[in-house]
Order: structure tokens, then sequence, then C-alpha cells
């Protein structure tokens, strides 16, 4: 096991981390920039190193001053939770040249993931169902529209590197591909560095669903269920709940096994996700993301299985904490992302925290690093926590969530709570009957009416 783990993160997830740290006994070194003083985690860390000013390129996305951080504290291994150098392969190499491990996946997995054309060809070779498109990446001519003819149209123009939307463009006829090509290109391009697009077919109304799996890098996996993360905005989750409304027992242990298996095949180290598309009952994979996610309460709340912990243990070389048929999913959970931003427009909010009261009780899990008199910079997400809740059915869940979602307070900045709060009571919610374009629909509306 290691000695010591520095944090190579901010915010909830850093405070998650050095919690599952602290629970295995290990020394824990805080990284922050200068707006970050007084954070939670700095706060809590057995040490803590000032990286640099606001801005993250200066400061959580500088690799020398994480490296002196590592040097200075003695740290024999790095965290780096989910965003800034998570699934940055380079990172993951130059901490193994110093002789420090990165508590993730091989660098090469992290790379061959990165590229979602790669991803796809090699989700493909494993065994896992891919949305029809193109084989690599396209350009504006002649071959691009012939792909996409023989795709079908609508057809969607993605970004090969990166994630979050960007670079992401619907082309519903002929006559908009070449403008959805260029700007999706374009948008790639001052985003990620890297231009390069390709084509997949559009589906309608499809449910977007991830598989949790978890590798030990010697050939053993396995999966921990899945999440529903459909209802998004701006391709941005919002709301993830476990297991899906509409999956059985049989389609989960297919679809799971396959990814399983695949990862068995790729002697894949860590947590990973994999993400599709699900349509009529079949599954389309998009991306696989290579790191912690920020839903993995919602895996821990319904497995018992408590994620960074054992991300932590098979880093180390320990092995996986049960076989495939120990696992039991127990009841349900959903997970509520609370962000400083106005709930219409989504503009950030930040500022000081005036007054915070987290809610409590059986099956309430918070999972934030603010408290009463905190002030959320401007220069990062505007995450303000992460509301779990956990019922032995889906209406269970939802009722307690209905009453942990008036029961918190969070004032001096404004917040999507006045969102959730709605949601929460939607008929289309509460029947589980929804799919990835529908909270879009929903907000155009700006009433309870969507479709």
């Amino acid at each position: 096991m290691f000695d010591k783990i520095l944090i190579a993160n901010r915010g909830e997830i850093a405070l998650r981390v050095l919690r599952a740290c602290k629970e295995l006994g290990i020394a824990t070194v805080a990284v922050h920039s200068t707006a970050d003083a007084n954070a939670m985690h700095v706060r809590l860390a057995d040490e803590s190193v000032c990286i640099g000013p606001p801005p993250a390129k200066d400061s959580y996305l500088n690799v020398p001053a994480l490296l002196a951080a590592c040097e200075i504290t003695g740290a024999d291994a790095v965290h780096p939770g989910y965003g800034f150098l998570s699934e940055n392969a380079r990172f993951a190499e130059i901490l193994a040249d110093h002789n420090l491990h990165f508590i993730g996946p091989k660098a090469e997995h992290i790379r061959l993931m990165g590229d979602k054309i790669e991803a796809k060809k090699t989700a493909k070779r494993l065994g896992i169902p891919v949305v029809p498109g193109s084989d690599g990446g396209v350009g504006a001519g002649d071959d691009a529209m012939a792909i996409a003819k023989k795709i079908g149209f609508p057809v969607l123009v993605k970004a090969a590197a990166g994630g979050g939307g960007r670079g992401m463009k619907v082309a519903p006829t002929e006559a908009d591909l070449l403008l959805a090509l260029s700007t999706a290109s374009n948008e790639a391009k001052a985003a990620f560095g890297d231009g390069s697009v390709y084509l997949e077919k559009y589906l309608g109304k499809p449910r977007h669903i991830e598989i949790q799996i978890l590798g030990d890098g010697r050939g053993g996996a396995i999966h921990l269920g899945e999440r529903d993360c459909s209802l998004q905005r701006r391709h941005q989750k919002v709301w993830e709940e476990g297991p899906s409304p509409i999956l059985n027992a049989a389609a989960r242990a297919k679809i799971g096994e396959t990814c399983a298996k695949a990862m068995r095949e790729m002697q894949y180290l860590g947590v990973g996700t994999i993400e599709f598309l699900y349509e009529d009952g079949e599954f389309y994979f998009i991306e696989m993301n290579t790191r912690i996610q920020v839903e993995h309460p919602v895996t821990e709340m319904i497995t018992g299985i408590d994620l960074v912990i054992e991300q932590i243990r098979v880093a180390a070389g320990g092995e996986l904490p049960c076989a495939q048929e120990e696992i039991v999913i127990n009841g349900h959970a959903i997970e509520c992302r609370v962000n400083a931003e106005n709930p219409v427009s989504f503009r950030p909010s930040p500022g000081k925290i005036m007054q915070y009261h987290p809610p409590g009780g059986l099956g309430v899990r918070i999972d934030s690093a603010v408290y009463q008199g905190y002030v959320i910079p401007p220069y990062y997400d505007s995450l303000v926590g992460k509301l779990i809740v956990h019922g032995k059915t889906r209406g269970e869940c939802l009722m307690r969530l209905r009453r942990a979602l008036d029961e918190m307070v969070v004032d001096g900045v404004e917040t999507t709570l006045p969102l959730f709060r709605g949601l929460v009571r939607e008929p289309s919610i509460i029947d589980g009957d929804y799919h990835i374009h529908w909270l879009e629909h929903y907000l155009a509306a700006g009433d309870t009416k969507s479709s």
C-alpha cells in the first residue's frame, strides 16, 4: 500500500479522496491554488502545498509544480480525481518517470480511450456494440457526404478528442452537413487543440446509460451495474440514478458482462465507465471515461462498495474486492448535481455562502466541500455539492429526495436547487419516462410540460 498520496485536485472530489485515504490509514497531501487556500480538503489534509495562482493552467494543471510538491512532501502516489489531469496519459508517464504511482489506468489505455475514434474501433474489436458511423476521421469532402448517406440522416458530427458536448453538431439533412462539419471542427480545435471529427448515426430519443467497471490490471475485471444519466443539459449530466428505470436484470447482466469481459482482455487497471446510448432495446457505445466519475456515489449507494478505496487498492497491486457473483444491487439511488448557477439561465453565481444547511436522515448523503462562509471562486466549475439519496425502491428514493431537496439551504449565491425541486415532482420523472433530450425540452418550455 502507498505511504502518502498527493491529491492533485480540488473541491468535493479532493475531499472525497482524502476521506478514502484516511480510512486506509494513508497520509495525505493537499495541493491548492491561492484561491483555494481555505478549502476544506486543505484544512483536513496532513500536509498542504500551494502550487500557484488561481488559473488552473498555473496551478492544478502545472505538472512541474505537482512534481515539486511530491518531492517536498515525500508523496509516493498521486490521485488525480476527475477533470484536470485525470485523463492525461503524458502526466501518468511523467509520474512513472519520477518513480511516482499514478492512481488510475495505464497510460496506454488512457491514451487509447481518449481518442474517440480509436476507442470506438477498440470497443468494436472487443465485442462492445457501437453506434453506426465512420471508421475514422472525416473531412468536408465527398467522403463525408458518402459516409453520411450510408449511415442515414440525421447524423452527428463529433470531435475525436475531448468531451462535454464541445465539438458536437447535428446535421439533420444533407444541406446541413458541411456547416456542421466546419463548426464542430472549429470548436474541437479551439477546445482541445485537435480539429479531427467523425460521424455517427443520430439517435432520436435514446437513454444515456453507463456501466461502472473495476479492473486489477492483471486480467481480472468486474462490473458494478449501471447508472442512467439521461437528464442532461447541453450534453452535461444533471441528474444520475441507478439502476436505470428501464433495464431489467437480464439486460443489465448481459451488457455488464460484455464490458467486464472487454476489460479483462485489455487488462484494464482501476475504475472506468463505459458509456452507451440505449434505444429500442439496443446499446451503442459512445465513449469510455478512464477515471472516477462525478456520479460514482450512485454506484456506491446501491452496491456498498467504496469505489475510491478500491481504486487505490488495485493501483497498489491489490485484488478485486469480490467476485462478480457476489455483487448485489440493493435498492435505488439518485444524485443531483447542485451548482452555483442561476436555475433558469444557468449563469455561474460565484460568491460567499452566507447560510448552509445540508439535509440529513436515513439514506441521505452530501458530497460537498463547501461550508458557511466559504467563498465559491469564479475560476473553476460551479459545483456546490452532490446530493445523493438511497431508498429500498425508486419510489421511496424519490420521496426521500423530495424531502432532502426541500430541507437543503444554500444562501448567498444562486443555485440549481429550484430546478431539482421541480424535476422531482414531474410526472415523467416520477414514471422514469425520459430521454437525453427531455430536459432541454422541459427547460425550453419553461413550465411543467415536456416530451
